[in-house]
This record gives structure tokens, C-alpha cells and sequence, in this order.
């Protein structure tokens, strides 16, 4: 029998348990900038069901999360128009730290320090599992996808670019 890495708890995995929302873990070895096709190989999934999440911010600086298929980048056009606002762009690496309260590479929609809308990828709804930050660097829980919309209120938008190969 293969042995079991265990994870100490993140507050990810605490929100997931107080709403009772069944979960696998997948830890692997982190790789600095090494995103989501990383995980994904080192997993052995397809890219297309590891989803990142993205600490973004509107004209005003107002934080928001997207979720994105691994292999997809984010059309902040499309997204910005699609949610009623003048300009999205990614936040500084401190500055999404300090809204989610992860570090970037482990940052998880769920559990983070301050309450932020979530748009998540239309496309992802209709995987049947995707892998997700678990609220650390080298470590992804599975969910239904449908986990998202239920918990986060996460609504579905249609902002991603081709796909991305390396």
C-alpha cells in the first residue's frame, strides 16, 4: 500500500468540511511558476480539468476571483464587459496574497481572508471532477465543479482565450 502523504489542514480544506463537501487530496511537488500544467503532469490529469484561481481587480481596485481551465488564460476584455466593468487585470502577486490570504501558487477560491465575487469559466461546470487549489503551494483537492457555483455563488462567464500548450 502506497504511503499516504498527510496534509494539515488549510483554511480551504476547513471550509470545505464545515459545509460537508466531499474531497480528494493531491499533493505534488511544487514548482515555482510552474502553474497549473505542472500539476497537471505531475497528477497525470488533463490540464483542462485543473482549475486555477485568479485574484483579478476591476478599474477600481476592487478584487474578484476567476476560475480558469489550467490549460486556458483569461480574455480580461471579455471577462470585463461579461461582468459590467470598465477594465479587469490580474493583481500583483502582495496584493492578491493580502486579499485571499494564501500565497500565489496556493491560492484557493474557498476559505480566503475577505469575501470576493467568483466567476468561474462556463466550461468548467460541465466536468464531472476538476482539481483545485487546496490552499497550499503543491496541493489540490478534487470536487464536483458544481461545488463552486453552490458555496461561492460563483457565476458562469465565457472568457478564455486558446488553449495555452506550454
Amino acid at each position: 500500500m502506497a504511503k499516504r502523504e498527510h496534509i494539515s489542514e488549510t483554511p480551504a480544506t476547513q471550509f470545505l468540511k464545515c459545509h460537508e463537501v466531499a474531497f480528494s487530496e493531491h499533493p505534488y511537488e511544487y514548482l515555482e511558476h510552474g502553474g497549473a500544467l505542472h500539476s497537471a503532469t505531475e497528477l497525470g490529469w488533463d490540464p483542462h480539468s485543473v482549475v486555477k484561481t485568479l485574484i483579478m481587480q476591476d478599474q477600481d481596485a476592487k478584487p474578484l476571483v476567476v476560475l480558469m481551465h489550467g490549460n486556458r488564460k483569461v480574455s480580461t476584455k471579455n471577462l470585463a464587459r461579461q461582468i459590467g466593468a470598465k477594465s479587469v487585470q490580474s493583481c500583483e502577486p502582495e496584493v492578491a496574497n493580502r486579499h485571499s490570504g494564501y500565497l500565489v501558487g496556493g491560492t484557493s477560491p474557498f476559505g480566503t481572508r475577505r469575501a470576493m465575487p467568483v466567476f468561474i469559466e462556463s466550461t468548467i461546470l460541465e466536468l464531472p471532477k476538476i482539481l483545485i487549489n487546496g490552499g497550499r503551494r503543491g496541493y489540490l483537492v478534487g470536487i464536483d465543479p458544481q461545488v463552486c457555483v453552490t458555496l461561492l455563488g460563483a457565476r458562469p462567464v465565457q472568457c478564455a482565450l486558446a488553449e495555452i500548450l506550454s
